[in-house]
């Protein structure tokens, strides 16, 4: 079965690919060729996942025991282009 660890990782997975998407294919299509419809599609998903990923942060604060400075580079994360993939990595799969 899935542990909450696995489900953090897989939501890190998923925020990071779809804001990927959004910020280098949606948004480029929305202003370059004024089509908005995957701003549109990918934008609840991504926004859905965004705070779930927050959420899930607060969550395992304690139990990673990471420090403030370390909590802080785990929710800046999500606002950088391939931060999370480098959360997944440095911080959440050495902890399996």
């Amino acid at each position: 079965m899935f542990s909450s660890l696995n489900i953090f990782r897989i939501v890190a997975l998923l925020e990071g690919v779809s804001y990927i998407l959004l910020l280098f294919i949606a948004t480029p299509i929305k202003y370059l060729l004024d089509d908005p419809q995957y701003v549109k599609l990918l934008g609840m998903p991504h926004g859905l996942l965004f705070v779930a990923y927050i959420a899930l942060a607060f969550l395992f604060k304690k139990e990673f025991s990471w420090t403030n400075n370390q909590f802080l580079i785990v929710l800046l994360a999500a606002i950088i282009p391939f931060g999370t993939f480098y959360i997944d990595r440095k911080y959440l799969k050495s902890a399996q």
